[in-house]
């Protein structure tokens, strides 16, 4: 316990620490057929500049999947879970949720994870 009581992992000879306090999202997003690119222009218009913007966003990754022409894979790294937080009950999101609702074939495959190890 280092810093106020936080817990903390060391590995390794390049001793590196990664407080566990930090939260990851997969998400997993099934598009209509031929709607990608609009959850994509969706998404660009809400969430891109709000995380570009939000320091608690630590990585965003963006990707398409490579074998499946609907599919949308995200991952995301946040400072805290209460950063994750907030930045889901933002005003703007319930508008997101609704104009990105057209597109999504179901609703999306959202797995938390909580950070051990990352590579600098």
């Amino acid at each position: 316990m280092l810093n106020g009581g936080e817990p903390f992992l060391i590995f390794g000879a390049m001793t590196r620490m990664i407080w566990m306090s930090k939260t990851a999202l997969f998400i997993r997003h099934q598009a209509k057929p031929g709607k990608r690119n609009d959850i994509r222009r969706v998404w660009e218009k809400y969430v891109k500049p709000r995380a570009s913007a939000n320091p608690a966003h630590e990585a965003y990754y963006f990707c398409y999947d490579s074998k499946d022409a609907d599919v949308i894979c995200v991952f995301q790294l946040y400072s805290s879970e209460g950063d994750m937080q907030n930045f889901l009950q933002g005003a703007w999101y319930a508008d997101y949720l609704k104009e990105v609702g057209e597109f999504v074939a179901i609703p999306p495959q959202i797995t938390p994870a909580g950070l051990v190890w990352a590579k600098d």
